[in-house]
């Protein structure tokens, strides 16, 4: 009996949580990339790349609904040491009771440095993106990425989601690397991952 109610109240919350962001997509679709959340496989691919000994904190970009967020925290991370950047106050107001300590900001995620505020000089271990880029010019996507590089050591990654067949951001427009870093059929829509990273100085 006690095993039925807690699968009913887990359904209950998936669909909770599947409802509030298929509402932000309603609300705003470019910031929104999808009508569902990213799932739990894709979620922890991208947090994979997190390095939980590096010592430095952990920068989240679009967490949404924190599906993402739960795998980073899933990896060891402390949530004092991860920064979620969220352009809508509904998913900020959410993130903030569903995870207390997580340092939430609501802010533009191609403004980091306004969102950062007093925190704008802080190097990151890696960053983790589920920020729509397809929704937005190939120029403002570059100066994004560059944004993100330049706050992680060389060689350190940022770790993309997409919905498409390509990076989002196309190799040769900067100083940074890409590479394909998995194809993840268990999520709606199926979904790309894409790795960039500042090369090393020889």
């Amino acid at each position: 009996m006690a095993e039925g109610t807690g699968l009913r109240k887990s359904l209950a919350s998936k669909f909770d949580e599947e409802l509030r962001f298929f509402k932000g997509w309603i609300d705003k679709p470019k910031a929104v990339g999808s009508i569902v959340p990213t799932s739990s496989v894709a979620a922890r691919r991208m947090a994979s790349v997190v390095d939980p000994d590096s010592g430095l904190p952990i920068l989240e970009v679009g967490p949404g609904t924190g599906v993402i967020t739960k795998a980073i925290l899933a990896r060891g991370i402390a949530p004092e040491r991860l920064y979620a950047v969220e352009y809508s106050p509904e998913f900020v107001s959410h993130l903030r009771g569903r995870f207390p300590g997580v340092n939430v900001i609501q802010g533009d995620a191609f403004d980091l440095d306004a969102s950062l505020g007093e925190k704008g000089e802080l190097q990151f271990d890696s960053v983790i993106s589920a920020v729509p880029l397809l929704n937005f010019p190939v120029e403002h996507r570059v100066r994004y990425l560059d944004s993100l590089l330049n706050r992680l050591p060389a060689g350190r990654p940022v770790i993309q989601i997409t919905y498409g067949p390509m990076s989002p951001i196309p190799p040769g427009r900067g100083n940074y690397t890409v590479k394909h870093f998995d194809f993840i059929i268990r999520n709606i829509p199926p979904t790309q991952l894409w790795i960039y990273r500042r090369p090393l100085q020889a």
